[in-house]
């Protein structure tokens, strides 16, 4: 079975032909028997599977996202280079339709100056992990993915990750009412939750709309509180501050200045599309 096939075999109930496919790993913690009754069940009520999202998560590792047609049930699954499952997922996916309708008032840019990519983003937890939060459920991580890979050379270095130190550019005109700097970047892999923002910019807008720019690089950030930003002006460097595991900009629109008090707004972005896990993007010019 190719990767890309796995939706209609799972909902054709080939359930055997799936479960052979698993890691030795998979079958030690889950049998034939729990896996079939569970995946019998999970596919209830669904006539469709729509792959949403696929994209390389590491060299010849490749990860997919199914969602059904009423997008209440998702399927996550990651395939290794060999066509084994690494990785099986199935689960029910939160909905939160209120919020969804309500989008930000001003027009937003993309807060880059290159092509990045899509590493979350969308309207449920599969593909945007921050999904679940109302605070954080509209951000966007995006990074910089070359030949299925985010970095070159040694993962353990920043140097060698392709967004870092590139720039990070404002989304929209308005004021600069947060600048924190001086936050050291993060060994990759290795967090810092207690500082979780990092380096950071929050710019107010027209209609009580706030962006919050995350995880500069240490010592980049080039604006100021109380400075005047249009779209496209460069605020820093992206980093790897804060609550970050690799160098990545996290993007938000938010209806406070207080990131832990205000609720995320899914933003209104210039084009014709809205990205979501999976897509490569540009700068609008």
């Amino acid at each position: 079975m190719a990767p890309d096939e796995f939706g209609e075999a799972f909902l054709q109930g080939e359930f055997a032909q799936i479960y052979q496919q698993t890691s030795e790993s998979f079958k030690e913690n889950v049998s034939f028997a729990d896996f079939e009754r569970l995946a019998v069940s999970f596919n209830q009520g669904v006539n469709e599977y729509e792959l949403e999202s696929s994209f390389s998560v590491a060299k010849h590792i490749n990860r997919y996202v199914w969602v059904d047609e009423q997008e209440t049930k998702g399927l996550q699954v990651v395939f290794d280079k060999h066509g084994t499952i690494q990785i099986l997922q199935i689960a029910p996916l939160a909905s939160f339709p209120k919020t969804d309708r309500i989008y930000t008032e001003n027009e937003y840019a993309m807060p880059i100056k290159d092509n990045w990519f899509v590493l979350w983003g969308g309207t449920n937890q599969l593909i945007n992990y921050h999904y679940l939060s109302p605070i954080q459920r509209y951000a966007y991580d995006l990074v910089i993915m070359k030949n299925g890979s985010t970095h070159h050379g040694n993962p353990a270095k920043n140097k060698h990750y392709y967004a870092f130190g590139e720039e990070v550019a404002a989304p929209a005109a308005g004021t600069v009412v947060e600048a924190v700097d001086g936050t050291r970047d993060n060994v990759p892999g290795v967090m810092n939750p207690e500082q979780p923002l990092g380096n950071h910019v929050i710019i107010k807008h027209a209609n009580g709309e706030y962006s919050l720019l995350a995880h500069f690089k240490k010592n980049s950030i080039t604006v100021k509180e109380g400075d005047h930003v249009t779209t496209g002006d460069v605020l820093g460097e992206c980093g790897n501050s804060g609550n970050s595991s690799e160098p990545h900009i996290h993007f938000q629109v938010m209806s406070s200045l207080d990131f832990f008090n205000g609720k995320s707004i899914r933003i209104q972005l210039k084009g014709d599309k809205e990205p979501i896990q999976g897509d490569f993007i540009k700068p609008i010019k």
